[in-house]
C-alpha cells in the first residue's frame, strides 16, 4: 500500500514536471526570439532535455504501478537511468556551448522582463520539484528518481544563474558573470552523467548474472 502511494506521488511529480517544463520552453524560447536573447532560447532548450528525461521516469513508474513483472520495471529503471544519464551529456553541452559562444562573441544576456519572471518562477517551482522528487526516489529506492532529481537540482542551478546574469550584467555591467557561473557547475553535471550510467551498466551487469544462475 505503502509503495503504491510513493508510485502514484513520483507519478504526479513527473507530470508536474513535464508539465512545467513544456510550459517553460515554451515561454523561454518564445521570450528568447522576440527579444533576441540566444540565452533564454537556450534556457528553453534546456527544458526540453528534462521533458525527456521526465517521460522516461513518468514511463517506468506506470509500469510498476500498473503491475510490470519485476524484471520488467528492472529493464525500464535501468533505461530510465541511462536515459537521465545521456540527459546530463546534452545539458553539459548546452552549457558549453551556451556559455562559450558567449564568452567569445561578448553577448551579454538580453534583459527581458518576461524571462526575469520566468526565471522567478523557475526558482519557486524547481527546488520544491527536486527535493519531492529525492524524498521519493530514496524511499522507492529508484536509482533513476533520485538521478532525475539531481538534473532538477541542476537546472534549478541555471535559472539562479540566469537570473543572476541578467541582473549583473543590468546593475554592474558584468556581462561575463552569467556564462562564467554556468561553467562553474560544469564538472558537477559531467561527473553526475557519468555515475548515472556507470550504475546502469553495473546494475544491468548485475541483472545479467542473475537470469544466468537462472535453470
Amino acid at each position: 500500500m505503502r509503495r503504491d502511494l510513493l508510485l502514484r506521488r513520483g507519478l504526479l511529480l513527473e507530470a508536474l514536471t513535464i508539465a512545467w517544463n513544456v510550459i517553460e520552453a515554451i515561454v523561454a524560447i518564445g521570450a528568447g526570439w522576440l527579444a533576441g536573447s540566444v540565452a533564454l532560447v537556450g534556457f528553453g532548450l534546456d527544458s526540453t532535455i528534462e521533458t525527456v528525461a521526465a517521460g522516461a521516469l513518468y514511463h517506468r513508474l506506470r509500469a510498476e504501478r500498473r503491475g510490470a513483472t519485476s524484471e520488467k520495471t528492472e529493464a525500464l529503471e535501468l533505461r530510465a537511468l541511462r536515459i537521465v544519464g545521456v540527459t546530463f551529456f546534452a545539458l553539459a553541452l548546452y552549457i558549453v556551448y551556451e556559455a562559450g559562444s558567449t564568452l567569445w562573441m561578448r553577448e551579454p544576456p538580453d534583459p527581458s522582463r518576461l524571462g526575469i519572471a520566468l526565471a522567478v518562477l523557475s526558482l519557486v517551482v524547481m527546488p520544491f520539484l527536486a527535493w519531492a522528487k529525492l524524498r521519493t526516489g530514496q524511499a522507492l529506492q529508484s536509482r533513476a528518481l533520485i538521478a532525475d532529481a539531481k538534473e532538477t537540482i541542476a537546472c534549478t542551478y541555471l535559472s539562479l544563474m540566469l537570473l543572476l546574469g541578467l541582473g549583473a550584467n543590468a546593475l554592474l555591467g558584468w556581462w561575463w558573470a552569467d556564462p562564467v557561473a554556468a561553467l562553474a557547475m560544469l564538472p558537477w553535471v559531467v561527473k553526475e552523467g557519468f555515475e548515472a550510467l556507470e550504475e546502469s551498466k553495473a546494475s544491468c551487469e548485475d541483472v545479467e548474472s542473475v537470469r544466468k544462475m537462472r535453470p
